[in-house]
């Protein structure tokens, strides 16, 4: 990966009739992907994963019923908590206006789909919208703010009790700690909808998700005896907590910080702070799209099967713009987030922090 390049120096200010290269670079891009046809709803694939998914959860319920009192029921808890991670994905294209022609209607298909997956659409929309307009942005993306991993060398060194000593060490436990995602989801968007503050929609999102919360556990514990159930619906919460955080922990955890004060046009603000999984099909099953983040950062509208085409786009004007695009393996984008997110702990640890090294990483 090329090192991000340094903004503590402004560049000289160019002629008032110029317009800066990068600038140029997202408008030609922007007209390449209009003209590829990159940008226009694609149902017949949507409709295709959606039955697939359906398809999934019949096959579950009928395992679920045919298996009764057998561990192997925590196969089936496996196999529903990645497809309710796949229905999530959904979700999050829904709320980007990939999937439907009209906005309300995207609008509401991703509020069914974040209450099958256990999720409230109006909390996650609100912090995702600010985590694209500023991603890895100090104090404007929620995506970096501390909760219980710390992303900052700041918030590692004001850590104290029991998050300073997971801090310390917070690398290797972070894949552990995904395991706990999957409540910690449920209950952020319980927890929003609850909030005194307006909240749109949120009768019907919490009258949905009681209704989903209630039946989920009910069914399981009428079709298995309860140290069964317990065992079920831990596997299926940490396989669906692991699962959503293994897909969106690549996409930013490692690449450069942004500071407040910075000034970085739409294009290079998005490109600098994203990092692409390569892989092809298999990975864009995987991870539902994500794994193509730089070119979902430029474009959030762009219907999944377009993004495979838009990276060779932005990619060769990222050549001659001379902006840095990162891709890497899925292996490798973990081992860089580990290592990240272990740098940062020693802060909670060690409270000498390196001024050349906070330097080099913050644009």
């Amino acid at each position: 990966m090329a090192p991000a390049p340094s903004f503590a120096t402004p560049p000289a200010r160019a002629p008032r009739t110029s317009t800066p290269p990068s600038i140029r670079a997202y408008t030609a891009v922007a007209q390449a992907v209009r003209d590829a046809g990159l940008l226009r709803r694609t149902p017949w694939f949507y409709g295709l994963v959606a039955a697939t998914i359906v398809f999934g959860y019949a096959a579950c319920a009928t395992a679920m019923i045919l298996l009764g009192d057998s561990w192997f029921q925590l196969l089936v808890a496996a196999a529903l908590g990645i497809l309710l991670t796949q229905t999530a994905f959904l979700a999050h294209e829904a709320a980007h206006r990939q999937i439907l022609s009209r906005g309300p209607a995207n609008d509401r298909l991703a509020q069914i789909l974040g209450a099958i997956a256990g999720m409230s659409y109006s909390w996650w929309d609100s912090k995702h919208s600010r985590h694209h307009a500023n991603p890895n942005r100090v104090g404007r993306d929620p995506d970096i703010d501390v909760d219980t991993i710390s992303f900052l060398e700041e918030d590692a060194a004001a850590a104290t009790g029991l998050r300073k000593l997971i801090t310390g060490r917070q690398g290797w436990l972070f894949f552990p700690l995904l395991t706990l995602e999957g409540i910690n989801l449920h209950f952020l968007g319980m927890r929003h909808l609850l909030s005194k503050g307006p909240v749109k929609g949120r009768w019907i999102e919490l009258s949905s998700l009681t209704t989903r919360f209630a039946i989920f556990p009910t069914v399981v514990f009428l079709v298995m005896p309860l140290g069964l159930a317990c065992a079920f619906t831990g596997v299926q919460l940490a396989v669906f907590g692991l699962y959503m955080g293994a897909s969106f922990a690549p996409n930013h955890k490692g690449m450069p910080v942004v500071r407040k004060d910075s000034k970085l046009d739409f294009f290079s603000k998005q490109v600098l702070t994203s990092r692409n999984v390569s892989g092809g099909w298999w990975a864009t099953v995987l991870m539902g799209g994500l794994n193509y983040q730089v070119e979902h950062h430029l474009f959030p509208s762009m219907p999944r099967p377009g993004l495979a085409r838009a990276r060779e786009i932005v990619m060769e004007h990222c050549r001659a713009t001379g902006v840095p695009y990162t891709e890497t393996t899925l292996i490798r984008s973990y081992g860089i987030v580990i290592a990240y997110l272990n740098e940062v702990g020693l802060a909670a640890r060690d409270p000498f922090e390196c001024p050349f090294l906070n330097e080099y990483r913050r644009l």
